[in-house]
């Protein structure tokens, strides 16, 4: 994968956030949180660098890319955090002004005609059969009409996490589902498995709210 494009504008626009919650989270000193920063990039351009081309129709690029920036971030880092205060330290990391903002905007295309039409088109892309660095969706709508589930079979983090030496802290990144969720406004994320935590897939379920 090319560090121009979608890479190298992710770096911009998260990197400070990454970089002000070593601080505010983890508890490292100012001139320290900018050392891990630095050692990160490269670090993260490394990565980046290694991983193939996703397909256009390939809607979770950002979700890999994300996992390279906090993988980056934590090889870098002095301590290896524990995993709970990492959920807490990506968490804060993404949530950025602009990621609720995004977040918001989704919300309120979730559920329409074209939002079930994508999710029927991703779940038939089984893009991990060709690139194990995405994801394989089944998709369900529920019986009630209260919502849907994208339930994953195959899960690209997992395998970044898994060649970085990281497996054992995916967990840490899985709890954003449920943030970006709330920040959404309109839906109530629900799940029962994740593939990190030894699931046989991670069930992805949003309820309309009210």
């Amino acid at each position: 994968m090319k560090y121009a494009g979608m890479p190298f504008g992710m770096w911009a626009l998260f990197a400070g956030s990454f970089q002000k919650q070593l601080t505010a989270v983890l508890g490292y000193d100012a001139d320290t949180a900018k050392a891990i920063t630095k050692k990160a990039k490269p670090q993260y351009q490394q990565i980046i660098r290694r991983l193939p081309e996703f397909e256009k129709a390939d809607r979770f690029k950002m979700n890999l890319v994300n996992c390279a920036m906090i993988g980056a971030f934590i090889l870098s880092m002095p301590q290896r955090p524990e995993v709970d205060r990492l959920t807490d330290y990506y968490t804060k990391s993404m949530m950025t002004a602009p990621m609720q903002w995004f977040c918001r905007k989704s919300g309120k295309s979730k559920f329409t005609p074209k939002d079930i039409a994508t999710m029927k088109a991703t779940a038939a892309l089984k893009a991990a059969d060709r690139n194990p660095y995405s994801w394989n969706m089944e998709f369900y709508e529920y019986p009630d009409g209260s919502g849907y589930e994208g339930r994953f079979t195959k899960c690209g983090i997992c395998v970044l996490m898994k060649e970085l030496g990281l497996y054992d802290l995916t967990p840490a990144l899985c709890r954003l589902d449920y943030t970006m969720s709330e920040a959404g406004g309109v839906t109530n994320f629900v799940r029962q498995y994740t593939l990190a935590s030894g699931g046989p897939y991670c069930d992805c379920g949003y309820k309309k709210k009210g």
